[in-house]
């Protein structure tokens, strides 16, 4: 849905600008040839120095383009915000996102579990992402779905997907965070609801438990990590990934004022 719509923008846009850039192309290829140094019937006008109407149109058309699509991206895109929820009588789920090296954790609050590069969700259910890191800088990214999001150590970024078609879609970093960068991938499932609770249910019956503890050995770096689930989570982990960098900035920030 969000996907669709960012690419019906940028569809628009390209055609839009099409009108500037495909007369001027044939223009410049006609003027090349009418005028070549071998016509001798073209007009030769040396003291010719300005045309009203020449200027009217190389003004005033891409004027209108200008403000056409200045009126059309500021509309879509505060439409598309990131952060705005997506209008649906659909609830919907929740998931906190956890940019590591080289992986993705994928923690479900509201369900109790958690997986590593796969995420699942209904058809036809918003799904509100809270993203931060717990590392560098990184960027979640599902192109088919809708737009990237930056992932920071100690802060959370928002985003809101929805899709109405099943279908396995290719999950990304979009931002370069080391050398396993190029195998930081995920699946982002999109699955009927009977799917999507079977698939909720084999997650359950994992043997393991995502406590902090086990985070710990999770967090460490790692590349080419397979897919992973926890029956259970620490409710806190999330905001204890936050918290903790928060904690050293103020904690820096508190020694600056006192030597200060």
């Amino acid at each position: 849905m969000v996907g669709a719509a960012e690419s019906s923008l940028i569809a628009t846009a390209t055609y839009t600008m099409l009108l500037v850039v495909v007369p001027v192309i044939l223009l410049t290829l006609f003027i090349a040839w009418r005028y070549r140094a071998s016509n001798r019937n073209a007009t030769y006008a040396p003291k010719w120095a300005h045309s009203t109407a020449i200027e009217v149109v190389v003004w005033i058309i891409p004027a209108i383009i200008i403000l056409y699509l200045g009126i059309l991206t500021w509309k879509s895109t505060h439409e598309l915000d990131p952060y705005k929820p997506l209008e649906s009588s659909v609830k919907p789920i929740n998931v906190e996102v956890v940019a590591l090296d080289w992986k993705w954790l994928f923690i479900y609050p509201d369900l109790g579990v958690a997986s590593v590069n796969q995420l699942a969700f209904p058809v036809g259910t918003p799904v509100n992402f809270r993203i931060t890191s717990d590392s560098v800088m990184n960027s979640f990214f599902i192109p088919e779905l809708g737009g990237q999001i930056y992932a920071m150590a100690g802060m959370q970024t928002k985003l809101h997907l929805l899709t109405d078609h099943a279908g396995d879609y290719a999950g990304i970093s979009a931002n370069y965070s080391g050398k396993g960068f190029s195998d930081m991938k995920f699946r982002a499932l999109a699955m009927s609801n009977a799917d999507f609770d079977a698939w909720l249910k084999q997650v359950r019956n994992a043997p393991e438990a995502l406590s902090m503890d086990v985070y710990t050995g999770v967090a460490r770096p790692s590349e080419k990590v397979a897919v992973r689930y926890f029956s259970t989570v620490d409710p806190k982990l999330f905001s204890n990934i936050v918290a903790k960098y928060n904690y050293g900035n103020s904690v820096v920030g508190a020694n600056c004022v006192t030597k200060g």
